[in-house]
């Protein structure tokens, strides 16, 4: 499908296909996401189609940078569409067309109505403390009177009796009383379509069985139902997915962590796959299981499963399912994302092979990329090594004489090994009749300048005899007089 073109119809189409469909003026937030990846699930799990949609129409907000940015969000996530996506604004003349054809067919009418005069009666109805609805003059004059030398507004014929009925997947059958809906805008007065109209013609030319999206758009479903049967058009399948709130109940927001997906990446160091995995459960679940790989969620995904509640966004988890998927992950992978990272900490000659070999034990201690990047920072640091406060209060006299004890007996080991470096100083705690923690303490201190860090033996084979040796023997000057 080319960019911006849609197909000519949904008539008789029996093969799921669901849309995303973000408006490009901000990044990809969180709840866009969570509903790219639920049209998504729900399209593989039928073996249908899954398409994109940018509504480009606000011209004044819509930016190629932030189009630019839900693309890399999605491509991140692995929620790229089954074609090419489509561009609404470029569909404008299409929309126009549709709107002809109701002012043809009589379901629609030009509205004269000033933007003075809707502002009057919109003020009497609030002094007469009664609802406001567009009752207009112009809705059944003859058309042979519609003057061609005054603006006018397009206005859809909205039922006014009777009801309508939805039957959503989520949120099951909802009723709206027909007086409730207006005669809305579908095309402005400068010729352009409102949203409401472009929607749902895209909708029907690009084929869509089930518009599945956040419940704020539950109202708006009964407004476009009535340009979709005026059409004759097929009434889709809706689903309305409670929206995403913070762990206080209130509205999720930037102070609750709602962030743009491209931050949860390059800001918080997530991997894709943790950040799929949470918003998967976020309002949906199949029992008990909380790591549920892509596959899985593919042939279990069902939406009358997600729940009619609010989730709550909880930062904390998502981290903790982060560091299950960075433990999961293949070193070279890991390694390749935290080179950068490290360069940029102000170690230019990072080694990714050295990083490669140490992310086995680093990863086991880390929730994202970047306690990675921190966590390797000790392999390339120069000396004399910076310590960090807690560290230089190991460094006391005492334990500095028995750094050079350590130093002195390293120097005559020539296998450098983990299992080697473990029975030398487990003997040599023993015979100074001292439990290994009063050696590693110290000695993790100097060779890394902080007071955590990999195993300790770990941390001798990563850097290496020569470096560990340097390292121990700049911490291990013995003032005259110290006892060991």
């Amino acid at each position: 499908m080319a960019s911006g073109s849609a197909s000519s119809g949904s008539s008789g189409q029996s093969a799921v296909v669901t849309r995303f469909a973000p408006s490009p003026t901000g990044y990809l937030h969180i709840g866009g996401a969570r509903t790219a990846l639920f049209n998504w699930l729900f399209a593989r799990h039928h073996g249908g189609k899954y398409l994109l949609r940018i509504e480009d129409t606000d011209r004044a907000r819509s930016t190629e940078p932030a189009i630019d940015a839900i693309f890399d969000g999605l491509t991140w996530l692995g929620l790229e569409g089954d074609e090419e996506p489509v561009f609404q604004f470029a569909r404008s003349q299409r929309h126009a067309e549709v709107a002809a054809q109701l002012l043809e067919s009589g379901h629609a009418y030009r509205c004269y109505l000033s933007t003075e005069e809707l502002a009057e009666r919109r003020q009497k109805a609030q002094e007469e403390r009664r609802p406001f609805r567009i009752d207009s003059e112009w809705r059944d004059a003859d058309p042979a009177t519609w003057p061609n030398d005054r603006p006018y507004v397009v206005r859809i014929k909205a039922p006014r009796d009777g009801e309508t009925v939805i039957d959503d997947l989520v949120q099951g059958q909802v009723t709206v009383q027909n007086v409730e809906i207006d005669d809305f805008v579908i095309l402005r007065s400068d010729g352009t379509p409102t949203y409401m109209l472009a929607v749902v013609v895209d909708d029907n030319d690009m084929g869509v069985t089930h518009v599945i999206r956040g419940d704020d758009h539950l109202n708006n479903a009964f407004r476009q139902l009535v340009i979709i049967r005026a059409m004759g058009w097929t009434v889709p399948t809706y689903g309305h997915v409670p929206l995403i709130h913070g762990p206080d109940g209130a509205k999720l927001s930037k102070r609750h962590g709602a962030l743009g997906v491209d931050a949860y990446r390059d800001d918080l160091g997530v991997l894709p796959e943790a950040l799929f995995n949470y918003l998967l459960r976020l309002g949906w679940g199949h029992g008990d299981e909380e790591i549920i790989a892509r596959d899985q969620a593919v042939e279990w995904f069902d939406i009358a499963h997600v729940g009619k509640s609010p989730a709550r966004f909880d930062l904390a988890k998502l981290q903790n399912l982060n560091g299950h998927y960075l433990r999961e992950a293949d070193d070279t992978r890991l390694a390749a994302l935290v080179v950068p990272l490290v360069k940029a900490n102000g170690f230019a000659d990072a080694d990714p092979v050295l990083l490669e070999k140490a992310m086995p034990v680093l990863k086991v201690r880390a929730k994202d990329v970047n306690e990675l990047a921190e966590g390797a920072a000790f392999l390339f640091a120069a000396r004399p090594l910076a310590m960090s406060e807690k560290a230089q209060a190991l460094l006391t006299d005492e334990a500095r004489g028995r750094l050079a004890i350590i130093h002195e007996r390293l120097s005559g080991e020539s296998d450098w090994t983990l299992e080697a470096l473990e029975a030398n100083l487990k003997a040599m705690a023993g015979d100074l009749q001292l439990g290994l923690g009063k050696l590693a303490q110290p000695l993790r201190a100097a060779l890394t300048g902080q007071t955590t860090s990999p195993g300790i033996f770990d941390v001798l084979v990563l850097l290496g005899r020569n470096e560990s040796l340097a390292r121990i023997a700049a911490q291990a000057e013995v003032p005259a007089g110290s006892q060991v």
